[in-house]
C-alpha cells in the first residue's frame, strides 16, 4: 500500500484577537445575502416531516454563520502545544501581554486530563511533548510548581521518562530557553538552504509545512540565541537525569531505529563535529539566503506558510537577526500570530491556522444540497467570495517541479500565495461546477483543472501541496521524529480530485482521471476501507473515495464499492451512528469502533448515498441518529478532534464539521429517500 495535510487574504488592519464564527452569539454571525439577519426559509415540503424540519433548521443555522462577505470561517482548534508555544514565544521575545498570558493559562489548566498531563486530542492518552510544553508555559505564566495541578503534571511527565524523551520540536524549544544543551537536538545548520536540487536532502524534497518551519528554524539553531526569559524560569525538575548529563536524547519514540536511522545519526554527529570549520563567509551567505527566503514568503498578516509553527519561527528569527520591535516586517509577523487568537471571556487559545476557504467551499456544497432558494443564494455568495482568491500568477514553491504548469489553485487559508492546496482546489471546483450559474465560473474551473492535472504525481495519485514528494528515506533523519516530513499522494485528496475531474468531464482529463482511479483501487485496504490522511480516518477516506468513484460512474456493483459498503455497514454502532478514534492512526488495523459522532456519521451516510444505498436500513438508522442528536439551535456538537495535522503527533478539531457535514448528509438523504421511509 502507498504511504499515508496543515497546517494548514487581502491586507487588512491588525486586530489583537479574532473570534471566528463557530457558536451562537459570535460577533461575526452573518446577515443573509438580502441583508436580513437570520432570515428563515419557508419549510421545504420534500421528504419526511422530521427530516425536512431538521434540514431546514440546520440550513438556517448555517446561513446565520456566513459573514457579510460570503465567507464561512469556523474555529480550528489544536492541542495545547499551540497556546503553550504562544506563551513561550512572548517570554522568548520578552514581550509579555499579562492579560493574554493569563487567559492562555486558563485554557491550559482547563484542558489538563485526568492522567495529569495533556493529550493530543480530546480523550487521548498522555503525550510527553505536549505535557512538557504546557507545564513550562504555565510555570512561565507564574503557576507555582507546588500547585496541585503542576505537581500532578510533573509526576506524570517523570513517570513517562521526563522532558528528555520529548520530541525534536519540544527539545529545540527547551534549548532556546537553555533548559537542555544544544547537543540534545539535531544538527540543523543554516547551510542546508544552499543545497542544490540534486542533493539527497534539500528544501524542495520536503513538504511545504516542513520547509516553512525549517528555514527560519535553521537560523535559530545556527545562531543559538538564548530566550529573554525575563522571569528566569527553569524546569530542571522535569528531567530524570540532569540535562547536561543526559545521553539518550535521540531515542526514536515512533519506532525502532533502522540502519538508515543509525547512518543519519552518524552523519548528524559528524556535522556537529565539523561545524566550527564552516567558513564565516559561507555561513553569513547562508544566513542571508535563509533570511531572504523567509522575507519573500512572509505573507503579510497571514504569516509565513499561514501556519503557526512557521510564523513563530519567522518572528523569532527576525528578532534574532536584529530587526527592531518597530520594524514593519516584524510588526506584521507578530500581527499575523495575533490573528490566530480566539479569546472568549477569561480564556483564550491560539489556532494553528485558519480554514476559511475549506469551510466556505464545504458549506457551499451543503447549501447546494439543501437546494432551496435561500440556501442556493448563500452558496453563491460563498462562491463569489472564493472566486477572486484563486492563485493564478502567484510564485508558488510548487513551480520548482512544475515550472510549465499555469497557476489555478486555491489556498486553505485566506492568503497563502506560495502554497495553494489541491484538496481545497478540488472542493472549490466541485462547488462551482454544481452552481446554477456554472458558466460564470467556467474560466476559474478550467484553470483549476489544468493546475490539478499538472500536479498529478508519477504514481497517479495526488498530494495536498506538492508533486512526487515521496523521498521516504528523509523520514529517518533525526529532525523528522514526527514522521511527517513529506507530502505524498493520499486517497482522500486523490478522491477529491477524481470527483472534480469526473464532475466537469473534460476530454483532456480522461487519462489523468483513469490513472487516479487505478491508484485508488490499489490503495484500498484489505477490509474494504480507504485510509483518511486529512480526516479521522477510515470513515473519512472511504466516504471520499466512494464519492469520487460514483462521480466517475463506478456504481454499487463494482467489487471495490461493494467491499467498501460492507465495511461501512460493519462499522455502524448500535445507536445508528458511526464513530472512529484518532487511535486508528497507530500502526494497527483500523481501530475498534468508537462512540458515534455527528460528522463521522455524516461521512458514512454520504458514502452510502454515493454508492447507491440510500434506501438501506443502515442509512435510515444513521439519519435517525442525526435527528436525535441535533441541538435546539439546528446544528450539532462534539468535542472530538476530527482530523490529523500529522497522524500520531498532531490533531485538529474543525468546529465547522458539525455544522455543514450533517446538513449535507441529511439533505442528500432527503432528496433521495422515498416519502414515508423514516419513522
Amino acid at each position: 500500500m502507498g504511504a499515508r495535510r496543515a497546517a494548514l487574504r487581502p491586507e487588512r488592519k491588525p486586530r489583537p484577537v479574532t473570534r471566528p464564527a463557530s457558536a451562537p452569539g459570535s460577533l461575526s454571525r452573518a446577515v443573509g445575502v438580502d441583508g436580513a439577519r437570520g432570515a428563515r426559509e419557508p419549510a421545504d415540503p420534500r421528504g419526511d416531516a422530521p427530516l425536512g424540519r431538521a434540514v431546514d433548521a440546520a440550513r438556517d443555522a448555517l446561513r446565520e454563520r456566513q459573514d457579510r462577505e460570503g465567507c464561512w470561517q469556523f474555529q480550528l482548534e489544536a492541542d495545547c502545544t499551540i497556546p503553550a508555544e504562544y506563551i513561550m514565544m512572548m517570554h522568548f521575545l520578552g514581550e509579555i501581554d499579562p492579560q493574554l498570558e493569563g487567559q492562555l493559562a486558563v485554557y491550559l489548566r482547563a484542558h489538563q486530563a485526568d492522567h495529569g498531563g495533556w493529550p493530543l486530542y480530546h480523550g487521548g492518552d498522555f503525550n510527553i511533548s505536549c505535557s512538557v510544553k504546557a507545564y513550562f508555559a504555565l510555570k512561565l505564566a507564574g503557576d507555582s510548581p507546588e500547585a496541585p495541578h503542576m505537581a500532578r503534571a510533573r509526576a506524570a511527565i517523570l513517570r513517562h521518562g521526563g522532558a528528555a524523551t520529548s520530541n525534536v520540536f519540544t527539545r529545540i524549544a527547551l534549548a532556546l530557553f537553555a533548559q537542555l544543551p544544544w547537543r540534545g537536538v539535531p544538527y540543523i545548520p543554516v547551510e542546508i538552504v544552499l543545497l542544490p536540487r540534486w542533493f539527497p536532502f534539500n528544501l524542495y524534497r520536503v513538504s511545504y509545512w516542513s520547509r516553512t518551519v525549517m528555514v527560519p528554524l535553521t537560523m535559530l539553531c545556527t545562531l543559538k540565541p538564548r530566550a529573554s526569559n525575563p522571569r528566569q524560569v527553569q524546569i530542571a525538575e522535569l528531567f530524570t537525569v540532569p540535562p547536561e548529563e543526559e545521553r539518550g536524547y535521540f531515542r526514536r519514540p515512533l519506532g525502532r531505529a533502522t540502519a538508515l536511522t543509525r547512518l543519519f545519526l552518524a552523519l548528524d554527529r559528524l556535522g556537529r563535529s565539523v561545524d566550527r570549520l564552516i567558513p564565516a563567509a559561507l555561513r553569513a551567505h547562508a544566513l542571508r539566503r535563509a533570511e531572504a527566503w523567509t522575507l519573500e514568503r512572509l505573507n503579510g498578516e497571514d504569516g509565513l506558510g499561514a501556519i503557526f509553527p512557521a510564523m513563530v519561527n519567522a518572528l523569532e528569527a527576525l528578532a534574532v537577526r536584529g530587526y527592531p520591535q518597530d520594524d514593519p516586517r516584524r510588526l506584521t509577523a507578530k500581527s499575523a500570530l495575533q490573528q490566530l487568537l480566539v479569546v472568549e471571556g477569561s480564556s483564550a487559545y491560539c489556532q494553528p491556522c485558519v480554514s476559511p476557504v475549506w469551510d466556505t467551499a464545504l458549506a457551499s456544497l451543503a447549501m447546494q444540497e439543501a437546494g432551496c432558494p435561500g440556501a442556493l443564494a448563500a452558496a453563491t455568495h460563498g462562491l463569489e467570495w472564493l472566486l477572486p482568491r484563486q492563485l493564478l500568477e502567484a510564485p508558488g514553491d510548487w513551480r520548482r517541479r512544475r515550472p510549465r504548469v499555469a497557476g489555478g489553485g486555491w489556498p486553505f487559508q485566506r492568503g497563502n500565495g506560495h502554497y495553494p492546496d489541491l484538496d481545497d482546489t478540488a472542493v472549490v471546483v466541485w462547488a462551482m461546477q454544481r452552481s446554477a450559474d456554472r458558466d460564470r465560473y467556467a474560466h476559474a474551473v478550467n484553470r483549476a483543472l489544468d493546475w490539478l492535472t499538472g500536479m498529478q504525481s508519477a504514481n497517479g495519485g495526488f498530494a495536498a501541496f506538492d508533486v512526487d514528494n515521496t523521498d521516504y528515506y528523509l523520514n529517518e533523519i533525526p529532525f523528522a521524529d514526527h514522521g511527517a516530513l513529506l507530502d505524498p499522494p493520499t486517497s482522500d485528496v486523490t478522491a477529491r480530485v477524481v470527483t472534480a475531474l469526473a464532475l466537469v468531464g473534460r476530454p483532456q482529463d480522461a487519462a489523468a482521471l483513469a490513472r487516479a482511479i487505478a491508484w485508488l483501487r490499489n490503495e484500498q485496504e484489505a477490509d474494504g476501507s480507504w485510509f483518511g490522511r486529512w480526516g479521522t480516518n477510515y470513515i473519512y477516506g472511504t466516504w471520499s473515495v466512494l464519492t469520487g468513484l460514483a462521480q466517475a460512474g463506478i456504481g454499487r456493483d463494482d467489487p471495490a464499492v461493494h467491499r467498501a459498503v460492507a465495511w461501512l455497514h460493519s462499522r455502524q454502532n448500535a445507536d445508528g451512528g458511526w464513530g472512529e478514534s484518532n487511535d486508528s492512526y497507530v500502526p494497527a488495523p483500523a481501530a475498534e469502533r468508537a462512540a458515534s459522532t455527528p460528522h463521522q456519521t455524516a461521512w458514512a451516510l454520504l458514502g452510502l448515498v454515493a454508492a447507491g444505498h440510500v434506501e438501506s436500513p443502515a442509512v435510515r438508522r444513521g439519519v435517525e441518529y442525526l435527528l436525535r442528536t441535533q441541538r435546539a439551535d439546528g446544528l450539532w456538537s462534539d468535542p472530538g478532534y476530527t482530523a490529523p495535522g500529522f497522524p500520531r503527533v498532531f490533531y485538529l478539531r474543525y468546529h465547522g464539521y458539525c455544522a455543514y457535514f450533517p446538513l449535507w448528509a441529511l439533505a442528500a438523504c432527503r432528496g433521495r429517500l422515498r416519502p414515508g421511509t423514516l419513522h
